[in-house]
């Protein structure tokens, strides 16, 4: 039974990672056909219909192409980290809150976090081992930056754990059966949002891949499937970041296609700020993680634990008044 239980679950979860993998595959097709249509000029849309097999093509000419390494890089650690970075991007999935139980995650929240801080070393060993100073800047840049912005991420789920009573992303269902939490904290909702950007080293937080200053940065001297293995990571965590946002916010029953409809909407916003926004100055950034973020979030876990005790306090009034 204890086998059966074990092959069962490796199986649900490599249908996952191929289902995310095809997900990351037509993100970037959305990506760059919507960038296609803000700037006024046509998408991807030679290769076989309406352009679909094109990332499928992307992917074979980046596999294909051959595969340089800088001669004074730290080779192995260089090799590894790009493995390791999309090893971490897929392994956060797991904590997908599937009413089945693929895998009963009553700490969901917690493995999440452990997770996106183990993305910040794969970052910064990437931009040290290549020996480039450019790379070595760019790492740099976006540890101090993840780090900066995890501080109010942590804060925002701890909010919501004080109001569902728990680290499970389940317990979000049952919470917002009736109403979604983003109507009594859209405030909150546009913290959130904008960490996930930074924390996703996405436009206009991308200073860890600054092209008019840093070369591309942490991956400048990453070619063919490094570069590759980088670029399905950062995706993959952009998805993962647009179903947590739909999980905590906007309703939590993933087996409703309307979830979907929601998580592609979330995911076509990341690409709209990209195609709108400009970059963020660096000093800026980190005004508003330190100066802004964090006291708003603070105010917001004060307030949400003051929301939580009177619940309680009601709750406890009503079953006493019953009693007696």
């Amino acid at each position: 039974m204890f086998y059966f239980d074990l092959i069962l679950s490796f199986i649900g979860s490599l249908l996952l990672i191929i289902c995310v993998m095809v997900g990351v595959a037509f993100l970037t097709l959305l990506e760059r056909s919507v960038l296609g249509y803000i700037q006024i000029r046509k998408g991807p849309n030679k290769v076989g219909f309406a352009g679909i097999p094109q990332p499928f093509c992307d992917a074979i000419k980046l596999f294909t192409s051959e595969q340089t390494y800088p001669v004074l890089s730290n080779y192995l650690s260089y090799y590894f980290s790009p493995i390791f970075s999309l090893f971490l991007s897929l392994l956060v999935w797991l904590c997908v809150p599937l009413l089945i139980k693929l895998f009963s995650f009553n700490l969901g929240l917690l493995f999440f976090l452990c997770c996106t801080s183990l993305g910040v070393y794969t970052v910064m060993i990437a931009g040290w081992s290549s020996n480039s100073n450019y790379a070595l800047l760019g790492g740099l840049r976006a540890v101090a930056q993840t780090i900066s912005y995890e501080v109010s991420l942590a804060l925002v789920l701890l909010s919501f754990v004080f109001l569902v009573g728990g680290y499970n992303l389940l317990l979000f269902y049952d919470c917002q059966f009736y109403v979604w939490f983003i109507v009594m904290s859209f405030p909150l909702s546009l913290v959130w949002f904008t960490s996930c950007l930074a924390e996703t080293n996405r436009t206009p937080f991308d200073f860890a891949e600054g092209e008019s200053e840093l070369v591309s940065g942490f991956n400048v001297e990453y070619s063919s499937g490094g570069f590759a293995l980088i670029f399905l990571s950062e995706y993959a965590s952009i998805l993962f970041m647009s179903m947590l946002f739909v999980v905590i916010f906007l309703g939590c029953d993933i087996f409703s296609m309307l979830f979907y409809f929601k998580l592609v909407w979330v995911s076509f916003m990341f690409i709209w700020v990209r195609g709108t926004l400009p970059r963020f100055r660096y000093d800026k950034l980190m005004y508003l993680a330190w100066k802004m973020f964090l006291p708003f979030s603070l105010n917001f876990l004060l307030f949400f634990l003051g929301v939580k005790i009177l619940i309680n306090s009601l709750i406890l009034w009503i079953k006493f008044s019953k009693v007696n």
